[in-house]
């Protein structure tokens, strides 16, 4: 047999892919928070609007307001006490 012949024997010996096997909806898992299902590829919950991975949230905000409280206390107790 030849390598040709080879590739030839190799086609007629495969079976066709059956159409039920195609899937192209992602698959689906619960979310952690509200137990629904949800897309696995999905990084945010629809349903509650948690996020699924800490690395799929946004950036935490910082809180800038007490740094503000923490100094303008500070400077009211320093006119205060330096009267």
């Amino acid at each position: 047999m030849t390598e040709h012949e080879d590739d030839e024997f190799d086609v007629e010996d495969r079976e066709a892919p059956d159409p039920s096997d195609r899937n192209d909806d992602p698959a689906e898992v619960l979310c952690p928070y509200c137990k629904r299902e949800i897309s696995e590829d999905s990084p945010q919950c629809p349903y509650c609007g948690y996020y699924i991975s800490a690395e799929d949230a946004p950036p935490s905000r910082k809180p800038w307001w007490w740094v503000l409280a923490v100094v303008v206390l500070i400077w009211v107790l320093v006119r205060y006490l330096w009267r």
